[in-house]
């Protein structure tokens, strides 16, 4: 296969699993809800007041607790899982299928060199 095929093919699967697998997840319900106002652009003027009455930057702030992120990670797990086996089943395949003409929509993929980076440096971030 030549190297331009492969990119086209990995390219259509990354944003075919970032949508089933990742986007609708869990992180929907994370990304509803009201936006705040920022005035600078980097939320850095938008605090959150939580029930102590401490103001917390909204940059500081962790918009996941512990049990939500493991919910979430577990939700993204068991789909790609759930991908992986049943990629050959055709009415797995068809519903895919609908979903691509979406994703396909998508900006192109690219290297994260970064990523690549920390990983040649075994520098990856253990989850707590």
């Amino acid at each position: 296969m030549k190297p331009a095929d492969e990119d086209r093919i990995a390219a259509r699967l990354a944003k075919l699993m970032a949508m089933i697998c990742v986007r609708n997840t869990g992180i929907e319900e994370l990304h509803s809800g009201t936006v705040p106002v920022s005035h600078t652009g980097d939320y850095s003027d938008v605090f959150i007041t939580d029930a102590d009455g401490r103001q917390i930057p909204w940059p500081d702030a962790s918009h996941l607790d512990d049990d939500q992120m493991r919910r979430l990670m577990r939700q993204i797990v068991d789909r790609l899982y759930t991908f992986h086996l049943k990629a050959d089943d055709s009415g797995f395949r068809d519903h895919l299928d609908r979903w691509l003409t979406v994703a396909e929509q998508w900006d192109e993929p690219k290297l994260d060199e970064a990523f690549l980076a920390t990983i040649s440096r075994g520098e990856a971030k253990q989850p707590r």
